[in-house]
C-alpha cells in the first residue's frame, strides 16, 4: 500500500532561503543524479535513511563530504565549540578528572568537526599539564580533516605530535575519554507514519515538477517495523496519524563504542529528549529539521547535497542499546548543568579581561546555559566502561531517573 504526498509539505518557507551558488548547485546537481540512480536501482522508492544518507555522506559530494563550510557564522549553523572556548574548558576539566582516575589514557573524539573543540580541549588540558597520551579523531571526511588540521596547527609541538586521525574506532583496549558532540544527530534516521491500519515507512521517489517526492509505503527496511512495534509498545501507542523518526543506525555505532572502550567513560552530546518527551503528542510531525545559511526549516528534499539534515536524539533509546552493549550509564544532564558543576566559574575566570572580554563571556554563558539557548536542549549523557566513580560534570545534578 503506498500514500503519496507532495515535496513541500512543511511548515516554512523555502522562497526566503538564500540563493546557493553556481558551485553549490553545481554539486547538488551530482547528488541529484546519484539519488535518481539508486532510486530506479531499488525498484522506484529510495528508503528515507538510505536517502539521508546519500544527500549526507555521498562520496566527495555530499554535505558532510564536500567542500563547503558547515559550521560557524559562515556555515550553516554553529556548535557549542563555535560559540565559545568556555565550551571546551569545561570539557577539560572532565576530562581531566577522567584521566587521573585512569592514571592516564587516550581522548577519542568522534567527528572533529571544525576542530575547535580539539583545539580547546588540548590548549586548557596543556595549561593544566593534563594532556592525554594520544588525542585521537575519528573522522571519515577528507575535507574536515583538512579543516581541522588547520585548527590545530598553531598547537606547540609537543602537543600537536599527539593528534592522531583515525578511519574506525579503535580496536578494543582503549582507555580514557571518547567525546561524541553533534554526532548522533547527524546519523541517517527512519521516519514512521501510524495509521489505522498499521506502520508505514517513508520513502523517496522522483518527482513530478519537483526532483523527488515522498511516498508512504509498507516497511521494506530490514529491522524497522520491529522497532517501531516495539516503540509503540513501550509508548503505549500513537495516535493515528502521527508522523516521526526512529534511529535504527545509533545500535551498533554504540556497540561500536563499546568494543573499543575497555575502560574510561564516554560523553555524548547533543540535542534530544527522552522517549517520552521525544515521541509527544504534541511533536507529532517529529524532530526532523534542515539547516541551511543559518535558517531552518522542514524540507529534505529542497537543496540536496548542500543543506544539513538532522533530527533529535532520543536519549532514552541510546541508555539503552549502551546497556546492551555492555556499557553503564553513568550520568545524564542538560547542558546548562554540566558546565556549571564542570566549573563553567573558573573557565570564566581565565578569558580576556576589560569591558570587551566579560560582556563577550557573558553573551558566550547565555548562550551555552541558558534553557531558552542551548542549555536545556543539548543533553550530556555519560555511558562507561569499568568505572565505579562519580564524574564532575554530573554532581550538581544527574537525572538517569528519567530516561
Amino acid at each position: 500500500m503506498t500514500h503519496r504526498l507532495s515535496a513541500g509539505a512543511g511548515g516554512r518557507d523555502l522562497v526566503r532561503l538564500p540563493t546557493a551558488d553556481p558551485q553549490s548547485v553545481a554539486r547538488s546537481d551530482q547528488v541529484d543524479a546519484l539519488i535518481r540512480t539508486e532510486i530506479k536501482a531499488q525498484g522506484g522508492a529510495l528508503a528515507f535513511d538510505r536517502f539521508m544518507e546519500l544527500a549526507l555522506y555521498a562520496p566527495s559530494i555530499g554535505y558532510y563530504s564536500g567542500g563547503a563550510e558547515k559550521f560557524g557564522p559562515g556555515g550553516d549553523f554553529v556548535t557549542a565549540p563555535e560559540v565559545s572556548s568556555l565550551f571546551g574548558c569545561c570539557l577539560a576539566r572532565q576530562a581531566q578528572q577522567v584521566l587521573e582516575r585512569l592514571d592516564g589514557g587516550d581522548i577519542l573524539e568522534i567527528g572533529g568537526g571544525s576542530g575547535r573543540l580539539a583545539r580547546d580541549l588540548l590548549a586548557q588540558l596543556e595549561r593544566m599539564d593534563a594532556l592525554p597520551e594520544r588525542y585521537l579523531i575519528l573522522e571519515l571526511s577528507a575535507e574536515l580533516r583538512l579543516r581541522q588540521r588547520d585548527a590545530l596547527a598553531d598547537l606547540a609541538p609537543h602537543v600537536a605530535e599527539r593528534v592522531q586521525w583515525l578511519n574506525g574506532f579503535p580496536e578494543f583496549g582503549m582507555q580514557g575519554l571518547v567525546i561524541a558532540n553533534e554526532v548522533v544527530d547527524a546519523m541517517p534516521v527512519s521516519r514512521f507514519r501510524v495509521d489505522d491500519g498499521g506502520i508505514y515507512e517513508l520513502f523517496v521517489v522522483e518527482g513530478g515538477d519537483a526532483p523527488f517526492g515522498f511516498q508512504w509505503r509498507t516497511p521494506l527496511t530490514p529491522g524497522f517495523a520491529k522497532a517501531v512495534e516495539r516503540l509503540l509498545s513501550r509508548l503505549g501507542g500513537l495516535a493515528p496519524g502521527y508522523v516521526s523518526e526512529i534511529n535504527l543506525r545509533a545500535g551498533p555505532w554504540v556497540a561500536s563504542l563499546a568494543g573499543c572502550l575497555k575502560r574510561g567513560v564516554g560523553l555524548i552530546v547533543d540535542y534530544g529528549y527522552t522517549r517520552r518527551e521525544f515521541y509527544h503528542p504534541e511533536r507529532s510531525r517529529g524532530t526532523l529539521i534542515c539547516h541551511y545559511r543559518h535558517r531552518a526549516h522542514d524540507n529534505p528534499l529542497a537543496l540536496v547535497g548542500i543543506q544539513d539534515i538532522t533530527a533529535s536524539v532520543d536519549f532514552s533509546a541510546l541508555a539503552e542499546v549502551a546497556e546492551d552493549a555492555g556499557l553503564s550509564v553513568a550520568g545524564f544532564v542538560p547542558q546548562g548543568h554540566f558546565l556549571i558543576a564542570a566549573g563553567l566559574e573558573e573557565c570564566i575566570g581565565t578569558n580576556p579581561t576589560g569591558v570587551r572580554g566579560h560582556l563577550q563571556s557573558a553573551q558566550e554563558v547565555k548562550r551555552l546555559t541558558l534553557p531558552s539557548q542551548m542549555g536545556e536542549r543539548f543533553k550530556f549523557l555519560a555511558v562507561a566502561a569499568d568505572w565505579d566513580a562519580g564524574l564532575v560534570g554530573f554532581s550538581l545534578r544527574d537525572f538517569r531517573d528519567r530516561l
